[in-house]
């Protein structure tokens, strides 16, 4: 049975700026290990700099950002990987070239200990490595139920199926904190609920924690612990679903305020 821990993520007034536009305003917010937190808000409100700023791409201008007790301002994306953090991206960043099997084993290359020549000619613990790591990516493929496209290009895959590929990439960096932008952005009804259902699978059977960008309400509401809300870069919500719902801020800046 997952079990909601201790706060492993805490975001502590950060403030990012791109020239003399204000990104994100005194962002605060912390998230807990094992659970679903959502990030929503209208377009522009700032979601997808503030898993920049979690992941290393963005500096803020202000404010720290502090990963299982230990806080930084400046750390690479690198770094915070190594810290056991993935991310996939609103746009795919897939090889389309390459298979399913081999893109998603790009995400075991922070694991890998031998050294590129030693990859290159496949020589003793290199290839014992090799062996090792491409059985713990066949597991994630059946995972995510897609052991009939193992060696098919990518780029030759439904967009949906693609999304689910780019899942498994960051699953094989064996992350304790998974960043989700936008993971059903341009899916059909079917296909969200299959990516709801991995999402939530990836939380209870890996206890992996996730932090999710997603423009579905529905989606949010189904299957995040807690949300927060941004818009135009302040955050003006925090809570339950429940409480999310309810807060008349939330309501105006996703309605209107004639609502």
């Amino acid at each position: 049975m997952r079990k909601i821990g201790e706060v492993i993520l805490e975001v502590q007034n950060i403030s990012l700026s791109f020239g003399g536009v204000k990104a994100l305003t005194d962002i605060s917010f912390d998230v807990r290990e094992h659970e679903v937190r959502a990030i929503i808000g209208p377009n522009g409100a700032g979601k997808s700099s503030m898993l920049n700023c979690i992941n290393g791409v963005y500096t803020p201008q202000q404010g720290s950002i502090t990963l299982k007790g230990k806080s930084f301002k400046h750390m690479s994306s690198r770094q915070v990987a190594e810290m056991g953090v993935a991310r996939t991206f609103q746009n795919l960043a897939l090889f389309k070239g390459m298979s399913v099997l081999d893109n998603i084993m790009t995400g075991r290359n922070l694991r890998m200990k031998s050294n590129l020549f030693q990859q290159a000619i496949r020589w003793g613990a290199a290839e014992r490595e090799e062996i090792a790591h491409r059985e713990f990516v066949e597991r994630i493929i059946d995972f995510l139920e897609i052991q009939a496209y193992r060696k098919t290009p990518v780029g030759r895959l439904p967009y949906g199926l693609q999304k689910r590929v780019d899942l498994g990439r960051a699953l094989a960096m064996e992350p304790s904190l998974l960043l989700l932008d936008e993971p059903m952005a341009g899916m059909n009804v079917e296909e969200k609920q299959d990516m709801s259902r991995f999402i939530l699978d990836v939380n209870d059977e890996y206890g992996t924690t996730i932090v999710l960008i997603e423009h579905d309400m529905g989606v949010v509401m189904d299957i995040s612990d807690r949300v927060v809300v941004l818009d135009y870069g302040k955050k003006i919500g925090d809570g339950t679903p429940d409480d999310v719902r309810r807060n008349p801020d939330v309501i105006n800046a996703y309605l209107g305020a004639g609502h």
